[in-house]
């Protein structure tokens, strides 16, 4: 086994909907994982189970990434785990993926609404990021999440895909500041998936899975596992040399 020599991914959001599956499909592909989890701690630990069950070492960790003031305090805890669960200074991967969706209209977001996209999506992004660089191998990589709702629009989005939208401007910037350190940035952009997201609405509501697997032209809506396996695939040594890029995993919607 290769266990000892294994990279290591962060992945945030991770005991639930894609996180979960990026999770776990790194594990298949031989990475351990440190799994996040904003209050769902026995969500967070069947991922660690099952990403045991494959041979891989895995850990979870408690962190509200629309709290930057505990960035710090998250950044010496992980310090901590990889020094006594690794024998390691650092991590190899980070997948910035926690999120929250809102479903309102331009003229109905309120202040509030805004203002907690922004801490989870984008600032929270920034600062977790900033504040684990230190920690971040040389030549590691990160991946952040955003939305194919930053090319095609649907009403009730609008907030929601702006955050998104300066994620994947924030992702060229980090991928050319962080080059001298071998470190490539990519975005990942998922489109319409059957998850929880939202409340579930994809999932849920037949009528709106339809009109959306009718737009696309693989035929249905995604699963969370075409996103882990995206996700997965591009943490693969094979694609090493892609950088800076957004990456659409939406089957082809709004062609």
């Amino acid at each position: 086994m290769t266990i000892q020599t294994a990279s290591i991914a962060l992945v945030t959001g991770s005991s639930r909907g894609l996180g979960r599956s990026t999770a776990l499909k790194l594990a298949e592909s031989g990475v351990d994982v440190i799994v996040t989890y904003k209050g769902n701690e026995a969500e967070a630990q069947v991922v660690v189970q099952l990403i045991r069950a494959q041979g891989r070492r895995a850990l979870a960790l408690q962190l509200d990434v629309a709290d930057s003031q505990s960035f710090a305090g998250f950044a010496v805890k992980l310090k901590t785990v990889l020094a006594g669960t690794w024998q390691r200074e650092g991590f190899d991967y980070l997948v910035n993926n926690a999120g929250v969706g809102v479903h309102a209209s331009f003229a109905q977001t309120t202040e509030e609404q805004f203002d907690m996209l922004c801490k989870v999506h984008l600032k929270g992004t920034f600062f977790l990021t900033q504040k684990l660089l230190p920690l971040l191998n040389e030549g590691g990589r990160i991946v952040n999440i955003s939305s194919g709702l930053t090319r095609f629009a649907l009403p009730g989005f609008a907030a929601y895909a702006a955050m998104k939208g300066g994620v994947e401007v924030l992702t060229r910037y980090m991928a050319r500041e962080l080059g001298e350190r071998g470190i490539a940035v990519n975005t990942i952009a998922p489109g319409a998936i059957e998850t929880d997201f939202g409340g579930g609405m994809v999932r849920d509501n037949a009528q709106m899975n339809a009109g959306i697997a009718s737009q696309t032209a693989l035929g249905r809506v995604g699963l969370p596992d075409d996103i882990g396996g995206a996700v997965a695939a591009l943490l693969s040594e094979g694609n090493h040399w892609v950088n800076a890029q957004r990456i659409e995993v939406s089957g082809g919607i709004a062609i």
